[in-house]
């Protein structure tokens, strides 16, 4: 129970990765708010299993009052924030004649500018021992597959965001990490789709990721045997850019 006191938000937490790590940090001892677009009996399952003090709010991360406003209200219900997980994302995908500037702005507003935004907000409201936690993409180091432009450019920025955050509020005792998945299994990419097996050959272990595998690192980064790493990118994706 490390995390026992502390308050977490997990952004985009009603699924998949985000779903395993709110689980994860609420294993640990944490309480828990998560946000959610669209599936709200999902949610609202996962914030009850997670079994300590948890709630589930829709909020677009698309829209920069409904990010801000997660913050605001994760603090107003649970009493306070010391830890802050980006892990909502947009994923579209196309050969770039393809793609569009409605798939560029909305790429840049959920994968750049709202992980910024709750950045920004949750700064506000962390006390030292705090810690930022983004998850993103080893699609950032390692473009195995054409049409992935607009995806990698986007994940790639999180690392810029993170090492520049790490250096403003280090004073601070804060951290700031980021976590790159490789293939996981979820609803969006399964383990037994057509294309698994070739994706899967392309990492060292041979096999997806599990959601709990990521928010293992996660809560890692989360507690306090992590307290001297900042700055940092964990790359969880069974050796796929080795």
């Amino acid at each position: 129970m490390e995390l026992d006191g502390k308050v977490a938000l997990v952004v985009g937490g009603g699924r998949g990765i985000g779903a395993a790590v709110a689980r994860k940090l609420a294993e640990a001892g944490a309480d828990v708010a998560l946000t959610y677009q669209r599936d709200q009996a999902s949610a609202e399952t996962v914030a009850k299993a997670a079994g300590r003090r948890a709630v589930a709010f829709s909020a677009d991360s698309a829209d920069p009052a409904a990010v801000a406003g997660a913050i605001d209200r994760t603090v107003s219900e649970l009493g306070r924030l010391d830890i802050l997980v980006n892990n909502a994302g947009a994923f579209r995908l196309g050969p770039l004649e393809e793609l569009t500037t409605d798939d560029l702005e909305q790429t840049i507003a959920v994968n750049i500018r709202a992980p910024f935004l709750a950045c920004q907000a949750a700064a506000r409201h962390l006390p030292a021992g705090g810690r930022i936690i983004s998850v993103g993409s080893n699609m950032a180091e390692r473009a195995a597959f054409p049409g992935f432009s607009l995806y990698s450019m986007s994940k790639t920025a999180l690392t810029g965001l993170t090492k520049a955050l790490s250096r403003e509020l280090g004073p601070r005792a804060i951290t700031v990490n980021l976590v790159n998945p490789g293939p996981t299994d979820t609803d969006l990419n399964p383990a037994d789709s057509p294309d698994a097996a070739g994706i899967s050959a392309l990492t060292a272990l041979g096999h997806y990721a599990t959601p709990p595998d990521i928010a293992a690192a996660v809560a890692f980064l989360a507690g306090p045997a992590a307290r001297y790493i900042t700055g940092a990118t964990l790359n969880v994706d069974g050796g796929f850019t080795a």
